[in-house]
């Protein structure tokens, strides 16, 4: 029986391949397998929405991630992540693979929060997270036998200030595989190469550094498999969830809406009212109304947004509103108008309206306003990539492009099932069974 390990590497670009033939690990794959150049992200391109496309062949619309923090409407900034499978409106990957009698496995993916799967931990515990009892987040959440089995001897990875998240991964991943055996799906995520880029920018000799570590990685998921599981008959998938673009300015959208006196705030900067609010999704925006009924209201806000296409400095790239995002990139949410620019544009996550400018500096290592950041539309340049190696993968193919909703219908084929109701294609060209 044929078996898939999905090696996801946060923030992986198209632009990585080069390197990653030098590799040793990575070279592995790549020699013996084929790989799409530009897999187009879902919109917007961040982690959370992208990783539940991937796994669910969905777009946004379909599945209902919209973004990784959880919006309601009421103009209110959250700090609250999507965590729990639950909130997925639709199957994954690893939900058919079960249905199917399928062994399956996930490792620090976004949204598995109580997931029925055989080996779970989610990636749950809160972003700015650092202090020292890391399991009252996992605890009922992931699998009860990773928790007794591994936490004990791994959770300390997790503890503390210094983020050690692909160690901890990294530490589960080959001792699951050595002591109960090579899960028929497994899917592991890895996420310093994102923060890298944040911290850093797209492409620098610190990102580099990263890759290699992440080859490195890879390298014991593969040698872990060659001893204890069944390496002849595992597909080898090695995926990012989206690119990073360099972030050249950052705007605080409220900070404009307060000076047009669509937002009121007190003598602190905090606000008391509002017209309009701004929802960052660092380099694309929600734009949402207190009132979407409101139609006087509704127009002097589309129009003002419209007019910044003609800012020399703001340059918006397009303004759409929820049925033109639907039908453009399947995309719904509580907003009412999305927008980006058409330069490298990061839009603020601060609420305090007693900033002198709207215009605010970067912050290495911040995922809204870091160096470099993501959550554009597909279109952007530093798109990410798709490779894949094993007995149901052709030799030597390269696709120039193909879309990430593409990739569950793909990857279920592999291991010798169907994904129904996906907005995906099959890559039939990839597949040595088509």
């Amino acid at each position: 029986m044929r078996k898939l390990l999905v090696f996801m590497i946060d923030a992986l670009c198209s632009g990585d391949i080069e390197y990653m033939k030098t590799l040793p690990h990575f070279r592995q794959v790549l020699d013996n397998g084929s790989y799409v150049h530009h897999l187009l992200p879902t919109h917007p391109a961040l982690t959370y929405s992208c990783h539940t496309s991937i796994v669910t062949g969905r777009y946004v619309d379909g599945h209902g991630i919209c973004c990784n923090e959880k919006l309601e409407r009421g103009c209110l900034k959250s700090d609250v992540w999507f965590g729990l499978k639950e909130e997925i409106k639709v199957p994954t990957l690893l939900d058919h693979a079960r249905d199917h009698g399928l062994t399956t496995c996930s490792l620090s993916w976004p949204v598995t929060g109580g997931a029925d799967y055989t080996y779970n931990m989610p990636m749950i515990i809160p972003y700015n997270y650092t202090g020292y009892h890391p399991e009252q987040y996992l605890n009922g959440y992931a699998s009860d036998n990773l928790m007794q089995e591994y936490f004990w001897k791994y959770g300390r990875l997790m503890k503390g200030a210094e983020d050690r998240i692909d160690a901890f991964t990294m530490a589960l991943a080959p001792d699951i595989v050595r002591d109960h055996g090579q899960p028929d799906v497994m899917l592991v995520k890895m996420c310093d190469l994102d923060g890298t880029r944040h911290h850093y920018g797209v492409f620098n000799e610190q990102v580099r550094e990263q890759l290699r570590k992440h080859d490195e990685e890879f390298g014991v998921l593969l040698e872990s498999v060659r001893r204890y599981g069944d390496y002849d008959n595992t597909n080898f998938i090695i995926m990012g969830d989206h690119g990073q673009t360099d972030v050249d300015d950052v705007l605080n959208l409220n900070k404009l809406f307060a000076n047009e006196g669509l937002i009121r705030y007190d003598s602190e900067g905090n606000i008391t009212s509002w017209d309009v609010y701004a929802h960052s999704c660092c380099l694309s925006c929600y734009v949402e109304l207190a009132d979407p009924n409101d139609q006087r209201m509704y127009d002097r806000v589309k129009d003002l947004l419209e007019g910044l296409k003609d800012d020399p400095e703001i340059r918006l790239w397009y303004v759409l509103d929820k049925e033109q995002m639907k039908e453009r990139y399947h995309l719904s949410g509580p907003f009412d108008f999305v927008i980006e620019s058409r330069r490298n544009i990061s839009f603020a996550f601060s609420d305090n309206m007693n900033i002198p400018s709207i215009w605010q500096s970067r912050i290495p290592g911040d995922h809204h306003v870091g160096m470099a950041t993501h959550g554009s539309c597909p279109e952007r340049a530093e798109n990410t990539l798709f490779i894949a190696s094993g007995p149901s993968v052709k030799k030597g193919v390269v696709i120039e492009q193909a879309n990430m909703v593409d990739e569950a219908v793909t990857m279920a084929r592999m291991i010798g099932f169907e994904m129904p109701d996906t907005d995906g294609r099959l890559l039939t060209e990839l597949l040595t069974d088509c």
